[in-house]
């Protein structure tokens, strides 16, 4: 059974025009040798968010949809400032049901000054 990876670089290749497709390198420290396999969505929708274009998110919403897409990011432990704030914007979520926003405000900064 292939991959949810390869499954959607399929549907991307098939929808889209020449030239859009989900990079490698959102992947550097994955193997994807092995038909990427191992690729969870989770990590999918991570580093499409993080590190894709908008064209790329589009599709990406449209492979998995948006409910299924904003309960990953929801629980995901950990995003950057910019990622978040634009997560929050474009689903219309406040900040605080974002698992990595209330995590971040538990841990004390030491050093912050």
């Amino acid at each position: 059974m292939p991959s949810v990876y390869f499954v959607f670089i399929k549907e991307i290749y098939n929808t889209m025009e020449p030239g859009a497709y989900m990079k490698p390198e959102y992947f550097w420290n994955v193997d994807i040798s092995d038909n990427g396999k191992h690729l969870s969505r989770r990590l999918i929708i991570e580093r499409i968010f993080c590190f894709g274009t908008l064209k790329e998110i589009r599709l990406l919403i449209d492979f998995y949809g948006k409910k299924d897409i904003l309960d990953e990011l929801c629980n995901l432990n950990y995003l950057d400032p910019k990622t978040l704030n634009f997560i929050a914007k474009v689903f219309n979520k406040p900040k605080k049901s974002f698992k990595c926003y209330t995590r971040k405000q538990l841990i004390p900064q030491y050093w912050n000054s």
